[in-house]
């Protein structure tokens, strides 16, 4: 999936729940080599640079319009595989393009490269064993899983302290692991490594998938914060190579720790339908009300399928009940891409409607793409203006390599 339909366009998609170390080791597997010396003459580089401007028009009185245009990317070095043996360390960087930009802590945006206008991590660096179908990795790294991801839509994406183990066995796969600090776009950049719960949060989860049927089944310990258990399943189809239909479900059953204020019982459905380059796409999520209670969508994007590229159902399910229904369609020619989404999100205390507007153009496949996107939101639920009440337009250009 493009990164445009990540944005979106995920209420039509089951979530991925496959971690990234697994598409990672098929590449350090190929280059297999037999002393220290050759791991790093047979290593491999690989990066991006990415530039991305990213402004909100506030409608609230007395809020000011922000905006930021940033340049960075990131760089990884991956050395071959000796006797199962791997290694590999990553830096991210972001950082304000000064003239381009809002004046600091008046009209700056601080999602591209935090409140200072810079920022720059050792974002992976990790240490991987892998022998057969089993694998080990330990330190910084990339994983996607419906809890803890990557959600790599802006400058800087999210990784992992983590201690992870994957097996693959016929059509299942199966994952155990520990994460202990997170960083990006989604921990808002100002600190660079945040704890994962009081003490860590342990994970499992089993993962099936036969090119019809596809189904994951995690849990989720966060110390201290809540027990959660996350099941998915979709069913795929296609007509033919041209037309393809599509169906999921999802629950996700979260129990309080420690008087954390986190609770909940969330149900979820999506259908897609795709024909000659357009995608038809509907998806519902639907939160049990607690009492005094709220959701948790993990660390990064969430795994809801009426996930929008700023809303979420978490926003609005504190002691109430809320739901969430997203449209969306697409169409897709040659290596363009144009997308809409409309999201409406409701409860007893809030309605917010967010609707997304985006269009993306690979100029070289999988290396060389431009991704242009416009959101409005606005709160139904009240008749002045709040922080609800905005528009956001944001463009990108990257290069792959």
């Amino acid at each position: 999936m493009n990164n445009l339909r990540k944005n979106i366009f995920t209420a039509c998609a089951l979530t991925s729940c496959a971690i990234a170390v697994a598409n990672e080791n098929v590449n350090i597997a190929q280059n297999e080599i037999s002393n220290i010396g050759e791991m790093f003459e047979n290593g491999r580089m690989s990066g991006e640079i990415r530039s991305m401007y990213a402004g909100y028009n506030k409608k609230q009185a007395g809020e000011n319009d922000i905006y930021a245009t940033a340049l960075g990317g990131y760089l990884k070095y991956e050395l071959a595989t000796l006797k199962g043996l791997s290694a590999a360390a990553a830096f991210s960087i972001s950082h304000d393009i000064n003239f381009a930009t809002g004046e600091e802590s008046v009209k700056q945006n601080p999602e591209l490269s935090s409140s200072e206008g810079k920022y720059t991590v050792l974002s992976e660096a990790y240490l991987n064993y892998s022998y057969d179908s089993f694998n080990f990795r330990a330190g910084r790294q990339l994983i996607d899983t419906p809890l803890a991801d990557s959600d790599d839509i802006r400058m800087i994406a999210n990784t992992f302290e983590a201690y992870i183990a994957t097996y693959q066995f016929s059509n299942f796969n199966f994952i155990a692991g520990n994460l202990q600090k997170w960083q990006g776009v989604d921990t808002g950049l100002d600190d660079e490594w945040i704890k994962t719960g009081e003490d860590g949060t342990w994970f499992g989860g089993i993962m099936y998938s036969d090119g019809i049927i596809e189904a994951n089944a995690w849990y989720y310990n966060i110390t201290k914060l809540t027990n959660a258990a996350y099941f998915d399943i979709a069913l795929n189809y296609e007509i033919d190579s041209d037309i393809s239909i599509s169906g999921a479900f999802q629950y996700l059953n979260e129990k309080e720790i420690s008087s954390s204020g986190t609770k909940a019982d969330i149900y979820g459905a999506s259908a897609e339908f795709s024909a000659h380059g357009l995608i038809l796409g509907a998806a519902y999520n639907k939160s049990e009300k607690k009492a005094n209670k709220e959701s948790f969508s993990g660390f990064g994007g969430g795994t809801l399928f009426t996930n929008m590229d700023t809303m979420i159902l978490d926003e609005i399910t504190y002691n109430d009940k809320a739901e969430a229904l997203v449209g969306s369609i697409g169409y897709e020619i040659n290596n363009l891409m144009f997308m809409y989404a409309y999201g409406d999100f409701d409860s007893n205390k809030a309605h917010i409607v967010e609707q997304n507007i985006g269009i993306e153009y690979s100029l070289i496949e999988d290396s060389c793409s431009l991704r242009a996107i416009f959101v409005n939101q606005k709160d139904k639920e009240n008749v002045l203006k709040t922080e609800n009440d905005w528009d956001r337009f944001e463009l990108m250009a990257a290069y792959r390599f």
